[in-house]
């Protein structure tokens, strides 16, 4: 497994104690954008049509944070009536005492405080919650079509992983960061000033010594970070190594097995431990001092706040409920700055994933198609191959000038050593890739002047790799037609020779399909597929040769399948066992991208030339070939 793929399968790193939702810490570096300002410029395109729930969202966000700020000063005023009131005992003044009804109006002050804070951070919650799911539901709809537009050349030069980990794994990124790091940031901000604000008020000082204590905070993430990020990296490139290794043995456990590198693999997967080890317990030791120092550098802010404040209160110049109050208000300073600093390297992150999202949506894609398409009601099945040329690059063609004229009804095979372009010629005629210049007909119309779903669907396919989803047999063959009727489903799969199979399982058609299908035989899978297509009805088949990996006695059924699924339509059989083929009325040889020879199989036998060559090689004992 490629590195590059190794790492895009690690999963994230676990939450570090900085992120929102931890203590203190680090987290490991975030990929980073190629195009900051421009990836976020085109996400907050997807957030304009909400801004007025996000201008609730900011107002709720301040409502909250205000009235949680409140409380410290409405807290000190309790104090100081509790002060006020011992003191006064501890002097000796006659009926002195607590003011419990002013303490009691205080409390219910308090009280209402923390309950319109929690009200209006719900509120922020929730709008922003429908926000974050909209847009990504929005960004899920704009993928799901584009997906349906991209060429098939974008799936050949791609992983399946790739794109999927676009469409999920980065979409739940820019969704996480919508709903909690967003919100987390307002808040924040508002915080920071809030607090800012009554700090000043209480006493210019005292603040001035809180603000002077994060210079070295700072110095002191920084130091850390610098000798920790190393590490992380080195953290998240083992654990993607590892976790590629984990599934190739896996999904490869047979063939590791067949050929005895058990041993060889457990060394391996020791070996990238050991790295992983390495990295992560440097990674987590070393982002896990930040916490201690940065409680030191803390620790000594709340010193000097209150050996600065005593004095204040010899003075006179404040209360002692006004030092209570300043030290919760310094802690809330320290809190939404660390948190602005990890929700920074969230962003990071969540940019990057943007990035990827938008990477896809921009993908080139299909030829558009024509703005009033031809439409074949009842197609014949005549298929006309003109002086195409095509390559999958466009200085470097495959096929030269191909010309192929087949008559309704034609039984036509392709046969050529690997390479020779037998996919590649139905991969045109269903329109998947664009010609570079001749064209393609069904019944006299150009396929480029339909519609690609009207086009495919005069085609029904049974490939050599079988597909079955998961779910019952009955719904993988009424796959083959919306809304087939339990009748049509049986009589299909009568047709296909499966209907007796079906029966001899515990739950007949009612048997549910595991996700590989592995409770019924490839032989098995195969005549479901034949029993697809037959329901389908389709006015063209494909059939890539389906009886290579099973036994002489399934063939014999398939075989049947086959010839009963091919009768009065068009049918296009790549052919790897050219006995199989004997009785086509076409035959195309192929060699390197070219029809090198046409016709049925006695006069291509009697030529002596290529297709002679391969269908005696492969009855001869002498030279064994496979085709």
């Amino acid at each position: 497994m490629s590195e590059r793929t190794a790492e895009r399968k690690a999963p994230s790193a676990p939450r570090g104690p900085g992120h929102p939702g931890g203590g203190m810490g680090m987290r490991p570096p975030a990929e980073k954008a190629k195009d900051f300002k421009g990836t976020l410029r085109r996400l907050i395109q997807y957030l304009k049509p909400h801004s007025v729930r996000l201008l609730w969202v900011l107002v709720a966000a301040i409502l909250s944070t205000v009235f949680s700020i409140i409380s410290p000063k409405v807290m000190a005023e309790g104090t100081n009536i509790l002060a006020k009131g011992a003191i006064a005992v501890m002097q000796g003044v006659q009926g002195a005492g607590v003011d419990f009804p002013a303490l009691m109006r205080v409390l219910y002050l308090l009280l209402g405080l923390y309950l319109f804070s929690a009200a209006f951070m719900y509120v922020q919650q929730y709008l922003m919650a429908g926000v974050a799911q909209r847009v990504v539901y929005d960004m899920r709809e704009q993928i799901s079509a584009k997906v349906g537009r991209l060429p098939l050349k974008y799936f050949d030069s791609r992983t399946h992983g790739e794109t999927l980990s676009r469409a999920t794994n980065d979409v739940d990124n820019i969704s996480n960061t919508l709903q909690q790091s967003l919100a987390q940031f307002i808040t924040s901000v508002v915080t920071i000033v809030g607090v800012i604000i009554m700090m000043l008020t209480i006493s210019p000082w005292m603040t001035l010594i809180t603000i002077l204590t994060l210079p070295l905070s700072v110095v002191v993430v920084m130091l850390v970070a610098s000798r920790s990020q190393k590490h992380f990296a080195g953290q998240q490139k083992s654990l993607g190594q590892l976790n590629g290794h984990v599934e190739e043995m896996y999904t490869g456990h047979k063939v590791v097995k067949a050929f005895g590198r058990e041993e060889k693999s457990v060394q391996q997967f020791e070996k990238v431990n050991e790295e992983l080890y390495a990295s992560g317990w440097k990674a987590q030791f070393i982002s896990g001092i930040i916490m201690p120092l940065m409680n030191f550098v803390g620790n000594l802010g709340y010193v000097l706040i209150c050996v600065v404040g005593g004095i204040f209160v010899t003075r006179g110049s404040i209360s002692i409920g006004d030092i209570l109050a300043f030290t919760q208000y310094s802690r809330q300073f320290t809190q939404p700055i660390n948190q602005i600093a990890n929700i920074s390297n969230i962003i990071q992150s969540t940019i990057a994933s943007a990035e990827r999202v938008f990477e896809l949506l921009d993908e080139e894609e299909e030829v558009p198609e024509s703005k009033q398409p031809a439409v074949l009601k009842v197609p014949t099945g005549a298929v006309a191959f003109e002086a195409v040329d095509f390559g999958y690059k466009a200085n470097e063609l495959l096929i030269h000038n191909m010309n192929i004229d087949v008559a309704p009804g034609q039984t036509v095979a392709i046969v050529g050593p690997t390479g020779a372009g037998k996919t590649t010629l139905i991969n045109l005629l269903m329109r998947f890739y664009e010609l570079q210049s001749g064209r393609i007909t069904i019944d006299g119309i150009n396929i480029k002047e339909m519609s690609r779903s009207n086009l495919r669907s005069m085609f029904g396919m049974v490939l050599q790799d079988t597909w079955l989803f998961n779910g019952t047999i009955r719904d993988n063959i009424a796959y083959g037609r919306e809304g087939a009727t339990e009748e049509e489903v049986v009589k299909a799969a009568v047709a296909a020779h499966a209907d007796h199979f079906i029966r001899t399982l515990p739950d007949g058609y009612d048997t549910i399909l595991n996700e590989e299908a592995s409770n019924i035989s490839q032989g098995q899978k195969q005549l479901l597929t034949i029993a697809r297509a037959i329901l389908a009805n389709p006015s063209i088949m494909i059939l890539d040769e389906a009886t290579s990996s099973v036994d002489t006695r399934t063939e014999v059924f398939i075989q049947k399948a086959m010839n009963e699924l091919m009768q009065n339509r068009t049918s296009f059989v790549i052919a790897h066992r050219l006995s199989t083929i004997r009785g086509a009325d076409l035959i195309l040889v192929m060699d390197h991208g070219n029809v090198i020879e046409q016709g049925n199989h006695e006069e291509l036998m009697a030529k002596q030339g290529f297709y002679a060559d391969l269908y005696n090689s492969q009855f001869s004992e002498q030279q064994p070939q496979a085709i």
